[in-house]
């Protein structure tokens, strides 16, 4: 059950949290606050279960965020912002162009970061390879989100020229639209032939820039006007909306056999991978390791440096791994102690009742579906003492009455348990009456 449950650093606790991203173009930031949030939280506010809400506004949209109550049934919490939304699409505020609810979990947060960076590609290539990474890195087991930062992506930018525009009698909105309606896929019809239905589709999606340069957008003169008549096309990357660096310390300068003062700092791109909800993140970010390993010197030339820059899954085990010895250290100490200050009967009572009952909660632990992380096991730590005392207690009244040598050994070992079961049962029970108060604790700290 330890080797087979999932290990985390942090333990699971549900805090349902929403955002709610709403469209209004044209409008400012002070317009958008006024004539949107400010409507909408009021109304979220009157959900059962809300804990708070609170909003972002920027030209044209509007970020709302939903947080429930911790320990709120997430999908229950889900529709009940879902049903109060849509109730209420007559009095929204008119102009949203629409609504977007993006649900929110922990396990969005990636476990494993890997920076790509190279002297030779720029940052638009990097962006191109790591593409090409992500789509691998999605057949691993397990592995849910991946993410792509820094770098820019391919666009075809089209500038247009308005002499041109104005010679050819064409407007900048039926280049728009043409460029619309060439660049879409749909099914024209089909027709049977040897027993067998063939679709007919018409395409496909525009796919460089020699496709869009020769788009007939019009016609002049009883001739096609193409794209490339009136605007430059320009193939190549996307304008910069993020910057991703990664940065080397003394370390890192020897490591790389540079000298000190050197340039430290490399554009880079970052590939971040979550987790799916309730899978081991050690397994996963393993797989993520070969499987990028695998993958140089064929999608990720030589020339490209691959470092990892996060890795849950490797903190999550090694402190895991750190507990687990410093339980197992501290077994071996009690049954030691107890053997020697009282006798190896005694310790070896001890030695058979810890691990069977730690056996046994690690295997309802795995039946349930939980996780093992730093909480658990510090909590497996903890009711060592008072694991070890009922054994000690029960085994030194049976050894007590045989020494007395006054009944069958069967019937000694019955009255001894039968003197201090009430008393060993009820100490239980005050222990357990002790932790009862935590489970009002509200808030983060109670899960």
């Amino acid at each position: 059950a330890l080797m087979a449950t999932s290990r985390e650093e942090e333990p699971q606790i549900v805090v349902p949290v929403a955002d709610v991203l709403i469209s209004y173009p044209g409008g400012s930031a002070e317009e958008v606050e006024k004539l949107v949030p400010s409507r909408l939280e009021r109304m979220l506010y009157q959900i059962d279960g809300v804990e708070y809400v609170y909003s972002m506004s920027q030209p044209g949209q509007a970020v709302v965020t939903v947080r429930f109550f911790v320990g709120q049934d997430r999908e229950e919490s889900l529709i009940k912002l879902y049903n109060k939304i849509f109730q209420n699409l007559d009095r929204t505020t008119p102009g949203i162009a629409g609504w977007i609810v993006k649900p929110v979990e922990i396990d969005d947060v990636p476990i494993v970061s890997a920076a790509l960076f190279s002297d030779r590609y720029s940052t638009h290539e990097l962006y191109r390879i790591a593409e090409e990474v992500a789509v691998k890195l999605q057949n691993i087991e397990n592995s849910a989100d991946i993410s792509i930062h820094g770098g820019e992506k391919r666009a075809v930018r089209v500038y247009l020229d308005a002499e041109r525009l104005a010679a050819y009698q064409l407007s900048p909105l039926e280049l728009m639209a043409a460029l619309k309606m060439s660049n879409a896929q749909m099914q024209s019809g089909s027709f049977e032939q040897n027993n067998a239905t063939v679709l007919v589709e018409a395409g496909p999606f525009l796919a460089d820039a020699r496709e869009v340069m020769n788009l007939i957008i019009g016609i002049h003169e009883n001739k096609p006007v193409y794209l490339r008549d009136v605007a430059t096309i320009v193939d190549g990357p996307d304008e910069v909306s993020t910057l991703t660096r990664l940065g080397f310390g003394p370390a890192g300068l020897r490591e790389r056999n540079l000298e000190p003062g050197t340039e430290s700092t490399f554009p880079a791109v970052t590939i971040a991978v979550a987790k799916k909800k309730g899978s081991n993140a050690v397994c996963v970010s393993r797989e993520v390791e070969e499987r990028l390993d695998e993958l140089r010197g064929s999608v990720i030339p030589d020339d490209v440096e691959v470092r990892i820059t996060r890795n849950y899954g490797e903190t999550a085990n090694d402190k895991v791994n750190e507990l687990v010895k410093g339980l197992t250290e501290a077994i071996i100490t009690v049954i030691v102690l107890i053997a020697v200050v009282m006798n190896w009967r005694v310790g070896l009572i001890v030695a058979l009742a810890v691990p069977i009952t730690y056996a046994l909660t690690l295997l309802v632990n795995l039946m349930a579906g939980y996780t093992i992380n730093r909480v658990t096991l510090f909590a497996l730590i903890l009711a060592l003492g008072l694991l070890v005392d009922d054994p000690i207690v029960a085994v030194e009244n049976i050894y007590r009455h045989l020494t007395m040598r006054k009944k069958r050994p069967i019937d000694a070992i019955s009255d001894a348990m039968n003197e201090v079961m009430p008393p060993i049962v009820l100490s239980t029970l005050t222990v357990m009456v002790a932790f009862l108060p935590m489970f009002f604790i509200t808030g983060m700290m109670g899960p």
